[in-house]
């Protein structure tokens, strides 16, 4: 048991000043003045840092020069994992864009392992794919998208313990197979999607609880007429949505009016590749086949398809602050409190309370990451 002292904390809901966290193990066992502290406590201080509740990344294809999709590993998600304490984020999915079957069963068995063996880190398997639509693949393999089948679709059921997200497009799909996901246990997002405003609103009243990454790969709002998937996002009292705030996926007028409209359901993510957290040296990857360059901190294939993003989440959180104006404490809950609501973890993370995981992470005023926590323990 130790306390983490001289330092701001933010629990998820306000500023605490002079008080400290207590950990006892992988929890906080405690939040008190410092003038309650027992004597005997051993403490450690953060010579005036921010204290937070560590970054939740819903949707990562790969960082640190690694990508999930060309080395489908437990070697691949520890190197995601160890990158992603860089910036902050303490827990993720890990994403596996449009695949074979093979391949995603891989995913499936390799993520089960991993989670087995790390507690609180991988939280599950998103599945972007391949169940979308072709006109809005990005760049998604375009000869891997399919129909959902009945072997597939009870795989999929059987293994929502591992499978925590899937992407999908609502006009692709039975509305009862949406369903049947959802019963199971998955999170069914839709994406990569040509739907209309009457599809999304079809597929989200069947069980979509969650928009990926919103604006891109989706219908636009058209006009007064033509809402569009965007629309029928905006139109739904309970859905989540993820959006990349990179400065390069959504413009910043468009994350303002999404945050106006979703408020608490609207999370960061990263979309990152493997150029995230990976260094200057670092010039292209592939990304399932296609070959990806890195250029002014874009991803972008030979045609200028974007290929993901080169953010991290401790960016991400500068540019909501800095380019879109939002308080640093809403910043914050969209990379931990929102999104551990999203995927329903919110009982054990995404804030500090008595009981919760102790995945943090603390920040220099500049916001920049100086260390994190993962079940109570330091990182370095």
């Amino acid at each position: 048991m130790f306390a983490l002292t001289e330092c701001q904390i933010f629990n998820g809901e306000q500023w605490l000043h002079d008080h400290a966290v207590i950990i006892n193990r992988d929890r906080v066992c405690a939040i008190t003045p410092l003038a309650s502290l027992a004597p005997e406590l051993p403490c450690h201080a953060l010579n005036g840092a921010l204290l937070s509740a560590g970054f939740i990344d819903l949707q990562l294809n790969g960082c640190g020069g690694v990508m999930f999709n060309s080395d489908i590993s437990e070697a691949t998600l520890a190197t995601m994992q160890r990158t992603n304490l860089a910036s902050g984020t303490t827990s993720f999915l890990p994403t596996l864009i449009t695949s074979p079957d093979a391949d995603m069963k891989r995913a499936v068995a390799v993520t089960q392992a991993y989670m087995a063996k790390h507690a609180h880190q991988v939280l599950g398997l998103h599945l972007e794919g391949p169940y979308t639509n072709i006109k809005r693949k990005g760049i998604h393999p375009g000869q891997q998208i399919r129909v959902l089948d009945e072997p597939m679709l009870a795989f999929l059921c059987q293994h929502a313990n591992v499978i925590a997200k899937i992407t999908l497009a609502p006009e692709c799909n039975h509305l009862q197979h949406i369903r049947r996901l959802k019963a199971a246990g998955i999170m069914v997002a839709l994406g990569h999607t040509a739907a209309s405003y009457d599809e999304a609103m079809q597929g989200i009243a069947a069980g979509i609880g969650f928009a990926t990454h919103l604006y891109n790969a989706m219908t636009p709002t058209g006009n007064g007429r033509e809402p569009g998937v965007v629309g029928a996002i905006y139109d739904s009292p309970d859905i989540y949505a993820g959006i990349i705030a990179d400065g390069v996926h959504v413009h910043d007028a468009n994350i303002r009016l999404a945050h106006k409209v979703l408020g608490a359901r609207l999370c960061l993510v990263t979309d990152a590749t493997a150029a995230a957290g990976a260094g200057p040296e670092l010039t292209q990857f592939n990304f399932c086949g296609t070959r990806v360059l890195i250029q002014n901190g874009q991803c972008v294939d030979e045609q200028g398809t974007l290929g993901g993003s080169s953010l991290t989440m401790i960016a991400g959180v500068r540019n909501l602050v800095e380019r879109i104006g939002l308080p640093l404490s809403e910043a914050l809950r969209m990379a931990s409190l929102y999104p551990a609501r999203a995927m329903g973890k919110d009982q054990e993370l995404g804030s500090i309370a008595v009981g919760k995981v102790a995945n943090l992470v603390v920040l220099n005023e500049d916001l920049t990451v100086r260390n994190t926590l993962v079940n109570g323990q330091f990182s370095e």
